[in-house]
């Protein structure tokens, strides 16, 4: 028998529908099979399908990309967080998450919505021949962590990059994240992820779990606009906070149907 399910679709890091990172949204009663799941991840062909299910006052939470399931995912969540406190609880604002990086906590004040992670620590190494051939340009500093980020010289050669996918996809990382000094900005970045089926990823929440402790010692401040510098764009505020790093941003929902199954 065929069973429906909920799908919600949401630009995250954006104020304006067709901006930032979209992500599909499917609250569940139970829990399918992993392998449904994926295939799911697949047909959407977004970076992220966030599946959720309640969990007592907090809700269980798994993101997949087109390729796996990942451990951490900061646009789908902010993104679920709106689709909860905007369709199936009007009003909450404060939702909690139990996830494969813990528990994680979104509040909601206004259409600000601002994200609870842990800080990821990366550290330094020498460039491997690989990424600097991938990324064709000099790297100033390179840091290995969950994703590996290559410190480039300013914000136009970021912008600039044009990047051997193929030669990123080689690298034993989750994806590799660029960053530079910003303009306008306190910082700015761009994210690579073509071994999980994202050659680039719009907005990447995750991403400045890592970014916000190497930019808080560089620029010796501990809240900082950034921005990523993808065809869609993005704006987010950080704040690094002891071993939590606050990640606020805006949504704008774009689609609401139901899959059949």
């Amino acid at each position: 028998m065929a069973q429906e399910i909920p799908l919600y679709q949401v630009d995250a890091f954006t104020s304006e529908v067709f901006g930032g990172n979209p992500a599909a949204i499917c609250p569940l009663e139970n829990w399918f099979d992993d392998d449904l799941l994926q295939s799911i991840a697949v047909e959407n062909n977004l970076s992220e399908t966030a599946f959720f299910v309640r969990d007592g006052d907090d809700f269980h939470l798994r993101w997949f990309t087109p390729g796996a399931e990942v451990d951490l995912c900061g646009h789908a969540t902010l993104a679920t967080s709106y689709v909860i406190s905007t369709y199936l609880e009007p009003g909450r604002d404060v939702m909690g998450f139990q996830s494969r990086s813990g528990r994680l906590e979104v509040t909601r004040e206004g259409d600000l919505y601002t994200l609870n992670f842990p800080v990821l620590q990366s550290e330094t190494i020498d460039c491997p021949a690989l990424l600097r051939e991938a990324l064709d340009g000099e790297v100033l500093e390179t840091r290995d962590g969950m994703d590996m980020i290559a410190v480039l010289n300013d914000e136009a050669s970021v912008r600039g990059l044009k990047p051997d996918f193929g030669k990123i996809a080689e690298l034993e990382t989750r994806g590799v994240i660029v960053t530079a000094q910003g303009t306008d900005c306190d910082f700015v970045s761009r994210f690579f992820a073509p071994k999980h089926g994202i050659p680039e990823d719009p907005v990447t929440g995750s991403a400045h779990c890592l970014l916000a402790p190497l930019w808080a010692e560089k620029l010796g401040k501990t809240k900082m606009t950034a921005r990523q510098l993808s065809a869609r764009g993005g704006e987010l505020l950080v704040e690094l906070k002891g071993d939590r790093v606050l990640i606020s941003g805006r949504a704008a929902p774009y689609m609401t149907g139901t899959i059949t199954v």
